[in-house]
């Protein structure tokens, strides 16, 4: 058992810390909006009053928050991670940010006398609760050495990437795919919709044929039925998206099918869409075929 400390608890850092809590460590934990962690505090996590607190009361401290500005914000200011940092301490952040931003953290973190990685995850909400979770990792091989047991709790399949800022690099390389293949599915299902095939069977025959993979399985249904809340929404997604333009820009590598399909988030936040699954590619398109939900 591991003392831990976790900071953003929406709705896959809830379900981290369920899964951490099953495995017997003890979690402290803090988010911005504390009614979120009340589900988590009724299964025994402890509730801090800020990031400081929570770095102070463990060894290793995880983080997941929804883009750059936000782990920032966490990380400053008298109550922030920073100010209660120790040496020897290890920071984890599963958050998806940009990876020079990553890096300045990381280098912050080690003045202190304590390490950092960057550890974001591939998968979703169900996958996340089989057990199925992928763990890339980007840091210091020792410091890894030291959590890869804590981060095998949270997902079965954890690899070491290599240095800081590059196991970002590789989910937002994968996750840019998410939204191409959702944005491929929805042609797909319309294309078929339109010439006469049920959305139902659709739906039914793609998920089951050559172009399943697992974001297929389990997004393509909500075609047919968005969840209640959204698994990854719009502008999460859209954040990536744009992560992965800078990036291409940078590196001179050509991302035409990222960028169409950026254009077509920005189309479901101008039709209000925002907070919806980024699923809802599918509304968009539809809206333009004349097709309704």
């Amino acid at each position: 058992m591991a003392k831990l400390g976790f900071i953003g608890l929406g709705v896959m850092g809830s379900e981290m810390v369920d899964r951490l809590l099953l495995k017997g460590h003890q979690v402290t934990g803090y988010n911005r909006t504390r009614s979120k962690a009340d589900r988590l505090i009724k299964k025994g996590m402890v509730w801090a009053d800020s990031p400081r607190a929570v770095v102070e009361s463990c060894d290793v401290t995880f983080t997941m928050v929804t883009n750059s500005a936000a782990i920032n914000a966490i990380f400053d200011g008298p109550d922030g991670l920073l100010a209660g940092l120790k040496p020897g301490h290890i920071h984890i952040d599963i958050s998806t940010v940009s990876p020079e931003v990553s890096r300045k953290l990381a280098e912050k973190v080690r003045e202190k006398g304590a390490d950092m990685i960057d550890s974001p995850v591939s998968g979703s909400v169900i996958t996340l609760q089989k057990g199925q979770l992928s763990v890339m990792v980007g840091g210091r091989k020792e410091t890894f050495d030291k959590v890869k047991t804590i981060l095998e709790d949270i997902g079965p399949k954890v690899t070491y990437v290599g240095g800081n800022g590059l196991a970002l690099a590789l989910k937002i390389a994968i996750n840019l795919s998410l939204a191409v293949q959702m944005l491929a599915f929805s042609e797909g299902v319309l294309l078929a919709e339109k010439s006469g095939v049920s959305r139902e069977v659709a739906v039914d025959v793609l998920i089951h044929s050559a172009i399943a993979s697992p974001m297929v399985v389990y997004r393509g249904p909500f075609v047919l039925e968005l969840p209640e809340e959204a698994w990854f929404d719009v502008n999460m997604m859209q954040k990536d998206m744009l992560l992965a333009m800078d990036m291409g820009r940078a590196l001179d590598v050509p991302l035409p099918s990222t960028a169409i399909s950026n254009e077509i988030l920005t189309a479901a936040r101008g039709m209000g869409l925002a907070k919806e699954d980024f699923a809802v590619m599918f509304d968009v398109l539809a809206a333009m075929s004349g097709v309704k939900r």
